[in-house]
């Protein structure tokens, strides 16, 4: 059952109804996107066949181009085709609205003026009230990109088809890390756990406290201090070694100017 139903003219927007019906199957399936000119098989009834589609979508898509709204009917040449009750553009989009199908005016090319109520059939006066996108061919992928996203975002079963969605890296092994890039290279790799692939460099696995890899002697000055507040505390520090000499419980009185001149 398609998703979306491409609704155009012919002699209007086929060709660019051709080319979404073509960006959108590469997108999300084949199967999932209908257009009369591909979907129907040779000896299916035409009617039914449109009808019951247009019925089981999700969104049909109305591609507006510069005659779709003055095209003549082929068989009054002086009514438009739209004001005609078997008009087939105007008999899907009718169709759609009745079964609650979402419809979406695609306007074609850059220039195409968005729909004024007035000038549309009272039947069709609404789908100028609607939001509508924009389509300009000139303007590649962009446009198609736009357009499939907002299908994707509108129809959950589309998001789940599309294969432009980013896969995700697979989960790493419990309690380790996995390499999923491939080779790792580099002066150092610090790992926890598993790492696959190739390595060059210098492994250190599970560190579990400061790490040297560089050259030459290494010489941590990292000074601790413990005891109550008021102790005092002597640091002798010298090449690398410290000690410290607490007197606990007592600090030298400084001595006061009448001292020293005595």
């Amino acid at each position: 059952m398609p998703e979306v139903f491409i609704n155009y003219r012919t002699g209007d927007g086929d060709k660019t109804a051709a080319a979404i019906e073509r960006e959108l199957s590469h997108r999300f399936g084949s199967e999932q996107i209908f257009r009369a000119g591909k979907s129907i098989g040779p000896g299916e009834l035409f009617d039914d066949t449109l009808l019951q589609n247009v019925r089981r979508s999700s969104v049909l898509l109305a591609v507006i181009g510069p005659r779709w709204l003055d095209a003549p009917d082929a068989s009054d040449r002086g009514r438009r085709a739209l004001d005609n009750r078997d008009d087939w553009v105007r008999r899907e989009i009718l169709e759609a609205i009745s079964c609650g199908v979402q419809v979406v005016p695609v306007l074609d090319g850059r220039t195409m003026a968005r729909l004024d109520r007035t000038a549309l059939p009272a039947a069709l006066a609404r789908l100028a009230d609607r939001q509508f996108l924009r389509l300009d061919i000139q303007r590649g992928s962009v446009d198609f990109e736009h357009l499939g996203n907002e299908l994707a975002r509108l129809v959950p079963r589309l998001a789940e088809l599309d294969r432009t969605r980013a896969a995700g890296p697979p989960p790493a092994p419990p309690g380790g890390s996995a390499n999923t890039t491939g080779d790792v290279s580099g002066p150092v790799v610090q790992a926890n756990g598993d790492l696959r692939g190739q390595v060059a460099g210098t492994v250190i696995n599970s560190p579990t406290g400061p790490v040297h890899a560089g050259q030459g002697d290494l010489n941590p000055r990292s000074v601790r201090f413990e005891g109550a507040v008021g102790n005092y505390v002597e640091h002798v520090e010298n090449a690398g070694d410290s000690s410290f000499s607490p007197d606990i419980g007592h600090r030298p009185r400084r001595r006061t100017d009448d001292e020293d001149d005595a």
